[in-house]
């Protein structure tokens, strides 16, 4: 029982500790109120001394708080806890909000979970997917480093598939101008310089239908071609940025205006539909992946040079913009391995390239962003999202 309640008291310990980072609040300042109050309780008075209100879904809050308190030390029951999480995550990135600011519910979560889920073998951490990935994000979101272990969490290697050309069929077998001959040589002498001048323009004919056959494959074959080159990712100009400032747009309440830095001499001024799913100063000097060759144009009066690339989830109630890794400079151009090619200075809008490419564009199972499977890729690593299997716009 001693043991028990030390595990329980450590818990407590490393929740007050954690929110007190999230809200910036000293947790010394708590650290007397630890030993004789749950968690509950502990969250009410940290949340009261941060001033904030308490947030819309409490109850939310709440339930999440409630598997908390009632987290096993035992490891078996343990075990059996984080795979209920875990498919709980199968179905959205985080456990409330929308992941640019982790919500109260995470940070306690994975402050309970944190010292389960650190002793556990790569075999079990290969079995729990999506808690992992949340595991990793959380921990590098919120920053939380000098109270916990960092958590390695593997991440997979990329291979593009290449398609290899399909073998060309022989057009006439050994064996059947093995027979031919045999036929021509059984034929009497007469019969032969009878239908020589036959057979000579017959093979004349034979060759012309078989060029204008060539003639006519040559164009569909062009045509595919200028399709797929039309359709290459090559065609964008993403690059990494970083948003050095973020506000509401003065007369679109959808919308936001960031100004970001991607290496060059002026900021870029980018207008973005973000607003219902995160507030401005989430989104100041954060880094994101853009793409800086769309044409530039007026968004409700306001210019916009760009276009912030955003994962979202099935239904759209998720929309966050891509994460470059750590160590990806501004105005660093994302590669893609095996494609190559220059991009279009502008895009032109009347062919609609933009609208063609982006439908192949997605996150994958560990939320890596893709196109056709292939990792949007910078010198320090891919860029990701916190939203596995998302569509990216």
């Amino acid at each position: 029982m001693a043991t028990n309640g030390n595990n329980h008291l450590e818990s407590k310990q490393a929740i007050v500790s954690s929110l007190c980072k999230h809200y910036s609040l000293d947790p010394k300042a708590f650290s007397s109120q630890v030993p004789g109050n749950d968690i509950k309780t502990l969250y009410t008075e940290i949340l009261k001394s941060s001033g904030k209100e308490s947030p819309k879904n409490n109850d939310e809050v709440m339930k999440w708080i409630a598997f908390a308190e009632s987290f096993p030390s035992d490891s078996k029951a343990c075990s059996g806890r984080l795979s209920e999480l875990n498919a709980d995550l199968a179905q959205k990135s985080v456990l409330l909000f929308n992941g640019f600011t982790p919500s109260e519910a995470d940070v306690i979560v994975f402050s309970v979970i944190h010292k389960s889920v650190i002793g556990l073998s790569n075999a079990e951490k290969e079995k729990l997917l999506h808690l992992m990935r949340w595991m990793d994000y959380i921990q590098n979101r919120e920053d939380l480093g000098a109270l916990f272990e960092k958590i390695l969490v593997e991440k997979a290697d990329f291979e593009p598939q290449i398609t290899k050309p399909a073998a060309k069929p022989e057009v006439q077998s050994n064996t059947k101008g093995a027979i031919q001959n045999t036929q021509t040589a059984d034929k009497p002498e007469a019969e032969k310089n009878a239908k020589k001048s036959d057979s000579g323009d017959n093979k004349k004919k034979a060759k012309g239908d078989k060029d204008a056959a060539q003639e006519k494959k040559k164009e569909p074959e062009k045509e595919t071609t200028e399709k797929d080159k039309e359709l290459s990712v090559s065609l964008l100009n993403i690059q990494v940025g970083l948003i050095r400032k973020a506000w509401k747009h003065p007369s679109a309440d959808s919308l936001l205006v960031e100004e970001i830095d991607v290496g060059e001499a002026k900021l870029r001024q980018v207008v973005s539909g973000l607003a219902k799913y995160c507030k401005p100063e989430d989104l100041s000097n954060r880094s994101v992946v853009l793409i800086t060759n769309v044409k530039p144009g007026k968004l409700r009066d306001v210019m916009s040079e760009g276009l912030v690339l955003c994962a979202s989830n099935e239904d759209h109630s998720i929309v966050e913009p891509l994460l470059p890794p750590e160590g990806a400079k501004p105005g660093e151009r994302v590669s893609f391995s095996g494609i190559d090619g220059k991009p279009e200075d502008v895009l032109n809008p009347k062919k609609k390239q933009l609208e063609k490419i982006t439908p192949n564009l997605f996150t994958d199972e560990k939320g890596v962003a893709t196109f056709k499977g292939i990792p949007f890729m910078t010198s320090a690593g891919p860029c990701t999202s916190s939203i596995p299997k998302a569509s990216i716009k």
